[in-house]
């Protein structure tokens, strides 16, 4: 049987007076693509930002069976969680290749990844090496983000909204570099808005709707069920 690299049980999350999460449950596989699905404002953030330690929460997260919750960011990601926020945070002043060299942890370390590789999985990136990342198109600057995290060389990585505002060629490209990603061992835990991403590449998805999971199974078993697809997805 595999054994989980993330396992979220019982996920209550806080901001300030407001509880936002309410009871959350999952877990990620190693080597698995995980999509968290639902309508904006329903706590898939939120999730993400608790497994990090960047809100108030409560409940059970473990990675690789070792309890994080109440850790602190730094202290989760050099145990192996790579983050990808939604706002993309790269550094505007700072060069492509800087940007992502600040992404390495441990520059003695030997990790499965390196920046070469970062070139070959989108090589737009070597062709802007030296540019600003704040000039960046917006394709560009979620392909720097992604690399910029894998050069820490994750366990698991949660990306939060990675398609948002791209062109439909640009998705495509991110939908290889997630399965490339997960065919280096590599679990992800996706929180997307788009169906079709999600069916297309992901082994199971949960869907969330009000603080809580309200559906989990795999592609196929969503999209044969119109009821919760309507309920909770569809606008």
């Amino acid at each position: 049987m595999t054994k989980p690299m993330l396992e979220i049980a019982d996920l209550h999350a806080y901001y300030g007076k407001s509880h936002v999460l309410h009871g959350v449950h999952l877990h990620v596989n190693a080597g698995e693509i995980v999509c968290l699905l639902g309508r904006n404002g329903v706590g898939r953030s939120t999730t993400a930002k608790a497994v990090m330690g960047q809100v108030v929460a409560k409940g059970d997260i473990r990675l690789k069976g070792k309890d994080i919750l109440g850790r602190k960011a730094y202290e989760i990601a050099r145990l192996g969680v790579g983050y990808v926020p939604e706002d993309r945070s790269i550094f505007p002043d700072l060069t492509v290749r800087q940007n992502l060299m600040l992404g390495v942890k441990d520059a003695k370390a030997i990790g499965r990844w390196n920046i070469d590789d970062m070139y070959a999985l989108f090589p737009r990136l070597k062709e802007r090496e030296n540019t600003p990342g704040g000039v960046l198109s917006g394709g560009e600057q979620q392909m720097l983000t992604l690399c910029r995290t894998l050069m820490g060389d994750p366990d698991l990585i949660m990306i939060d909204e990675p398609t948002e505002g791209l062109a439909p060629k640009i998705v495509e490209q991110v939908g290889i570099f997630l399965q490339e990603v997960r065919n280096r061992g590599i679990s992800i835990l996706l929180i997307e808005q788009k169906l079709a991403i999600a069916l297309d590449i992901s082994e199971r998805l949960y869907l969330m709707g009000h603080g809580h999971i309200v559906f989990e199974g795999t592609p196929a078993d969503l999209k044969n069920n119109e009821a919760i697809r309507k309920e909770w997805l569809e606008v």
